[in-house]
């Protein structure tokens, strides 16, 4: 039977007070003087040579780094330390750079008081491992969808990220929903007059939809006051993406929210600001200082793996019925500077694998309303229209580029599914077979299964999804809540990517052997 670790009434107390400001405690205490570290440590966005790391304190800090190959900090490097300061809540977060390959990394934060720079705080230490210069076996997880839907951190806290620890990924692939900023939560969640829910966890700023600066930034430290999490982070590295609850449902440029009366600011475009801002202050992504938004990126995870994170968000025109006959502004959902990115990443990387970890599923019918599409397919099964003209463009490119072992990962419809698409099967045929695996949520409400549109010819290989019988919208309880493994083999280069559940029972697994491209 799985055992997963609760957090204490200890813990969450004083995540409560922390995240309100500071640990209220008596003034005779010398210890109460000192910086608190509120949220964990977090690392991200790991190569062979850097990483990303991250902390946050209670006030004003110079916040001191180390670095070290060893758990006792015996060859400890030093790195110039950083001001902690209310412009970022109290968020610092570097990249680290000129690490051996392949090395445990551990680094430690400590932090002064920046009143009174002799009152320092006692040290918090994280730890990853940096990718290998050479074949080795690589484990990776993914996922996407936490604490959505009102199913917050009850007595068991957020269980799935714990069960994924326990595999001891090299990291974490967050899907996307990463947050839930427009999902206010309650105390209780009650079903037919009885309480089937109780969030044992829960700030002011989760009781309403996020609007401010630091109301998007409580989304944030809410999910990390939950110990799994912590846990997670302290110890494996997560490479995030984001999809639409990071702002608002459904969230594009042209989103309209005149008629939403939980929302006083009604400019998609200063919400968006907001939660990029939130985003990036909040997480371990490498900042791109040409887009002070952007997500889109390439981590190059040594020489079986390159990772290509795509953002079908924020480049995206409006939902619409999605069949235009013709490319247009109006079709958009990467936009030309991604898709050239992409494709030039694409044919320069010299991977056996090429992972593109996409926050929507490409065949699968999401809709938005009862005539208008929110991701790519339009079900309507027949040539490319609409959004799909991008992905018909990239999956021609692909195939005649020669590019092979493309696989993509995704989340956003919580449930789990393996698909295989085929051009022996789809309306528009130029491109190569290849697998979409789909899984998720973490801790949210399970929904699905989603029909498929047959454009690009997906056939359902496997899928777990909530039954007529259980309805939708299942709590975590539930235990319909998945994530998927992928291993590489060091030896022969394999993928196997298997789904799996909460509980850690195996649902299916396949074994992909690498296309070996012609010299």
């Amino acid at each position: 039977m799985t055992r997963f670790l609760k957090p204490t009434r200890r813990t969450m107390l004083a995540g409560s007070a922390a995240f309100a400001g500071g640990l209220a405690m008596p003034a005779i205490s010398r210890a109460a003087q000192r910086p608190v570290f509120t949220h964990g440590v977090q690392s991200g966005d790991v190569d062979a040579a850097s990483g990303m790391i991250w902390t946050r304190v209670d006030r004003p800090s110079r916040v001191m780094m180390e670095v070290s190959t060893t758990e006792s900090f015996a060859d400890v490097r030093r790195l110039a330390p950083l001001n902690a300061l209310p412009e970022s809540d109290f968020a610092v977060k570097r990249l680290v750079e000129g690490l051996p390959a392949d090395q445990e990394i551990f680094y430690r934060f400590s932090a002064a008081d920046l009143t009174d720079i002799n009152v320092s705080s006692e040290p918090i230490v994280g730890r990853f491992r940096t990718a290998p210069a050479s074949r080795r076996n690589v484990r990776f997880a993914w996922s996407g969808d936490t604490a959505g839907q009102g199913w917050g951190i009850d007595d068991e806290g957020m269980a799935t990220y714990a069960t994924m620890a326990r595999h001891t990924p090299d990291f974490f692939l967050h899907s996307g929903d990463t947050i839930y900023a427009d999902g206010p939560m309650e105390d209780e969640v009650q079903k037919d007059g009885e309480t089937i829910w109780k969030n044992a966890v829960l700030i002011d700023e989760k009781r309403k939809v996020a609007e401010t600066l630091d109301e998007y930034r409580g989304q944030w430290k809410y999910n990390m006051m939950d110990e799994h999490v912590r846990a997670l982070n302290a110890e494996v590295p997560t490479f995030f993406q984001w999809d639409d609850h990071e702002v608002v449902n459904n969230w594009s440029d042209s989103k309209d929210l005149k008629g939403d009366d939980r929302y006083s600011e009604k400019s998609v475009h200063v919400l968006a600001a907001r939660a990029g801002r939130a985003f990036h202050e909040m997480t371990p992504i490498r900042f791109q200082p040409q887009e002070p938004g952007q997500v889109y990126r390439k981590i190059a995870y040594g020489p079986m793996l390159d990772v290509f994170f795509l953002d079908l968000r924020s480049y995206r025109g409006a939902n619409s019925d999605n069949v235009q006959g013709e490319p247009s502004e109006a079709t958009r959902i990467l936009g030309q500077e991604q898709i050239a990115w992409l494709k030039r990443e694409l044919a320069n990387s010299r991977a056996t694998w090429k992972a593109i970890a996409c926050d929507m599923p490409i065949g699968l019918v999401v809709r938005d309303g009862d005539t208008k599409f929110e991701a790519i397919a339009n079900a309507d099964d027949g040539d490319a229209k609409g959004r799909e003209f991008e992905i018909a463009d990239l999956l021609r490119f692909i195939r005649t580029a020669g590019i092979t072992n493309t696989v993509w990962f995704t989340a956003d419809v919580h449930y789990t599914a393996a698909h295989h698409y085929s051009p022996e099967r789809a309306a528009f045929q130029e491109f190569e077979p290849f697998w979409e695996f789909v899984s998720g949520p973490l801790h949210a409400g399970t929904f699905g299964p989603n029909a498929l549109d047959m454009t690009f010819g997906p056939e359902v290989r496997y899928v777990k999804a909530p039954s007529e019988e259980q309805g939708v919208n299942l709590p975590p309880s539930a235990g319909l809540q998945f994530f998927g493994l992928v291993d590489i083999d060091g030896a022969t280069e394999q993928m196997t990517v298997r789904l799996m559940d909460r509980a850690d029972e195996e649902l299916w697994k396949v074994t992909l052997d690498p296309v070996r491209a012609a010299l």
